[in-house]
């Protein structure tokens, strides 16, 4: 490590893709990931996509429930077998791991209350208030007719309604997710964003490398809490 500064190679783990990035630069990788890629699954593409590169930690996004650096639940669009896995012990690396929405909620922080939404196969969804970083499990709260959040605006829903009416759900839903949290502005962000043909009122469109960055952040950014 040079000036003390580790060099973090960040992981964001999606329904769809696996993709890593180091702080010192390069270029993103990615391999496809599935509903059968269990946690051993994902150790095995990390070290495929890792090979050649040199890093001191490791920042994981993972789309699910974390608490205090432990994952409490499995996915609900991967397979089973990631709570209780070892992965600084598979790694032989320090490992910090957070939902994937709060590492992106990260990367997109600009100051004072953001709430931050992602969509993408399901709904991640993240706060913070002053450098205080809190993830959130909004997707499975109910929305409308006894569904969740998540029915009307995950990727099924949007093949499921069409374009125009998950697109108005989006709206509808931001608005109520506002209306109760009170943020001073809301970046929508995830792989989904780019279907959006205007974006709600008091919200912005984040970017997919922003995960990075908040990976990069759980490592060297000292005025965050998490």
């Amino acid at each position: 490590m040079e000036n003390d500064t580790p060099t973090v190679l960040a992981i964001d783990i999606g329904g769809s893709h696996v993709k890593i990035q180091s702080s010192a630069g390069g270029e993103e990788r990615k391999a496809v990931s599935g509903p059968r890629m269990s946690a051993a699954g994902m150790a095995d593409i990390f070290e495929k996509l890792a090979e050649g590169l040199e890093f001191d930690v490791i920042s994981m996004g993972y789309p699910g429930p974390v608490v205090h650096n432990r994952i409490v639940s499995d996915p609900h669009n991967l397979a089973p077998g990631w709570v209780g896995f070892d992965f600084a012990k598979r790694f032989d690396k320090p490992v910090r791991i957070v939902n994937d929405a709060l590492m992106q909620a990260i990367g997109s922080y600009q100051g004072g209350r953001m709430l931050f939404l992602g969509l993408g196969t399901g709904l991640g969804a993240a706060m913070i208030v002053e450098n205080v970083a809190q993830p959130m499990e909004l997707a499975h709260l109910p929305y409308r007719k006894g569904r969740t959040f998540e029915d009307y605006l995950g990727e099924a829903s949007l093949e499921k309604r069409g374009h125009a009416k998950w697109q108005k759900h989006v709206v509808d839903a931001v608005g109520q997710l506002t209306a109760a949290l009170e943020p001073e502005y809301v970046v929508i962000g995830g792989g989904n964003v780019a279907k959006l043909d205007k974006m709600p009122p008091k919200t912005r469109r984040g970017e997919n490398t922003n995960a990075f960055k908040g990976g990069f952040a759980l490592w060297l950014d000292k005025t965050l809490v998490v």
